[in-house]
């Protein structure tokens, strides 16, 4: 079987802006639809109106980030090979790094969960709860950790292997399902009407709702068998030297990225959990509002990783500059229009959330700041979303440090001394904003070096 049809063209021959809907939209949307499947749960228990269940939601939220170190592990950097195989024409290996990506998701999946479930004491105090919110903590990440840690992980990795051959639409519908159940099922097992179990019925919703998103992947690659190059086989499982290096060089260090993205929020909620309760409820809506041109943003950076891997790979440098320059300049619009909404609007935004007056000012105030760095953070999901495509693992990995350890965390620290709790919301705008220029450097010197192909290293499998 070789790629051939409707693939190939969208890889080497469909106009950029056709090539780049058909694979960015469906993963934007879903990316918009896991923003609001993850706000679902802090909308549904903010109707609680009980700033001690809101909370937990938030503090438990760096651990559920952390199954991202997995998903990205295993997830982008199976599928970067895999495009970058498909390029070449080395159908075998893009088999060999699908298994090899799903059983190891598999395995890492089972250790996390019996890992935070055996140490649940020390993480929850790890996490910034207190005698007032650990009970309801806990309760949260019973299902959605201790039983819902692997079908969180396999879920989002089937959807990376699946996007990698180009089905992006197939790949966000399994992800949207998944979603969607979880919109539906919140208010029935979180509100008094139903179930009434607050922040625990938030983590059975989602629980079961991962569940589904799984079985509409294991049931869409048996039906494409022998149509697809996507292989969850045991069998074809390898430690192929070849194999285990191209997944690794790329997923390492977006796994490392994602854990420096958990230690940042972790800090954060540390940091806004000595001001009490309703400052970490507040902060906790603040951020899940600005997730969602965030996540827009890496939806878009994701969702063009197969073309500039598959073009990459296979000589389209051209193909692959248009690509990048076409993807930039609409994420650009999209993100600045959303960031005025936000600076000009927050009030607004946080109301649909909780109408606690204490909440409103805090969160809006929150927002404010936030929102200031979203136009200069799609510069810095794109070229960190390149690196990856191309197999530049180790430029990606130095932009995830500046960004954390070298920027964003140090920020949090100063701007919370001269302005206690208000100054928080800024270190991100602080970093991304260095991070921005950074990029935009980077890239250009990156696309002169394509010019020169000699000169780069080799990443192609």
């Amino acid at each position: 079987m070789e790629l051939k049809g409707d693939k190939l063209y969208l890889f080497e021959t469909a106009p950029i802006p056709q090539a780049v809907g058909r694979l960015a939209v469906p993963t934007i949307l879903s990316s918009l639809v896991m923003v609001l499947y993850n706000m679902a749960d802090t909308y549904f228990v903010g109707m609680l109106n009980d700033p001690v269940q809101n909370a937990a939601v938030t503090l438990a939220a760096p651990v559920l980030l952390a199954f991202n170190a997995v998903n990205n592990l295993f997830g982008i950097g199976s599928s970067s090979m895999m495009s970058r195989a498909l390029g070449t024409k080395d159908y075998d290996t893009v088999r060999r790094s699908s298994a090899f990506g799903f059983t190891c998701a598999l395995a890492f999946g089972v250790l996390l969960s019996l890992a935070c479930t055996a140490g649940k004491g020390p993480l929850l105090t790890l996490l910034g709860a207190d005698q007032t919110t650990e009970a309801a903590t806990a309760a949260y990440m019973g299902w959605t950790v201790t039983l819902g840690a692997v079908p969180a992980i396999l879920n989002v990795v089937m959807a990376y292997l699946v996007r990698s051959e180009g089905a992006a639409l197939h790949a966000s519908v399994g992800t949207m399902s998944g979603c969607l159940l979880n919109i539906v099922l919140d208010p029935i097992f979180i509100l008094p009407w139903g179930f009434g179990m607050g922040a625990a019925g938030a983590g059975l919703a989602t629980w079961l709702s991962n569940c589904v998103a799984c079985l509409y992947f294991f049931a869409l690659l048996w039906k494409k068998r022998g149509q697809t190059f996507v292989c969850i086989d045991p069998r074809r499982f390898t430690l192929e030297r070849r194999v285990v290096h191209g997944v690794c060089a790329v997923g390492i260090p977006a796994s490392i990225q994602n854990l420096l993205n958990v230690t940042g929020m972790t800090l954060l909620n540390n940091f806004t959990s000595a001001y009490g309760a309703d400052a970490v409820a507040a902060m906790g809506i603040s951020y899940k509002i600005y997730m969602v041109p965030m996540y827009v943003a890496m939806g878009l950076s994701q969702g063009i990783m197969p073309l500039v891997s598959y073009n990459y790979a296979s000589g389209g440098v051209g193909r692959m500059r248009e690509t990048v320059s076409f993807a930039r300049r609409a994420a650009l619009a999209l993100l600045i229009a959303v960031a005025a909404l936000y600076f000009l609007f927050p009030h607004f935004f946080i109301s649909l959330f909780m109408e606690n007056t204490s909440i409103l000012d805090y969160g809006s105030h929150f927002l404010r700041g936030f929102s200031l760095g979203l136009p200069f953070l799609c510069l810095d999901f794109l070229a960190v979303g390149v690196f990856q495509a191309v197999g530049m693992g180790r430029e990606a990995l130095v932009f995830a440090v500046l960004r954390k350890i070298a920027l964003e965390i140090p920020a949090l620290v100063v701007l919370n001394a001269l302005f206690p709790l208000y100054g928080l919301a800024y270190a991100q705008f602080a970093a991304e904003v260095i991070l921005a220029i950074a990029a935009t450097v980077v890239l250009r010197r990156l696309f002169r070096r394509l010019e020169h192909p000699e000169k780069l290293p080799l990443h192609r499998p």
